[in-house]
């Protein structure tokens, strides 16, 4: 990152494989982190654990990991 400055370093994480933290990346000087289809793949992820699980198994255990509404309208709340 340091070979490039000052411009700014993107870095694409689509995973938790390489160990990256976001505290790392900004060590290391890393201005901006794009996540790609990551964080839509990791919902659908668990769209599809749940439906494997109702038409699989019948159960809706799931469903239990649910966000929260309030949680959910936080997070999106305008500032």
């Amino acid at each position: 990152v340091k070979t490039v400055h000052p411009k700014p370093v993107n870095v694409l994480v689509g995973s938790s494989a390489a160990g990256l933290t976001v505290t790392l990346l900004a060590d290391l000087g890393v201005r901006r982190i794009s996540l790609g289809s990551s964080l839509s793949r990791a919902a659908w992820g668990a769209v599809m654990k749940a439906a494997r699980g109702i038409i699989d198994d019948g159960v809706f255990d799931a469903l239990d990991s649910a966000a929260p509404f309030g949680e959910l309208n936080a997070i999106f709340k305008p500032k």
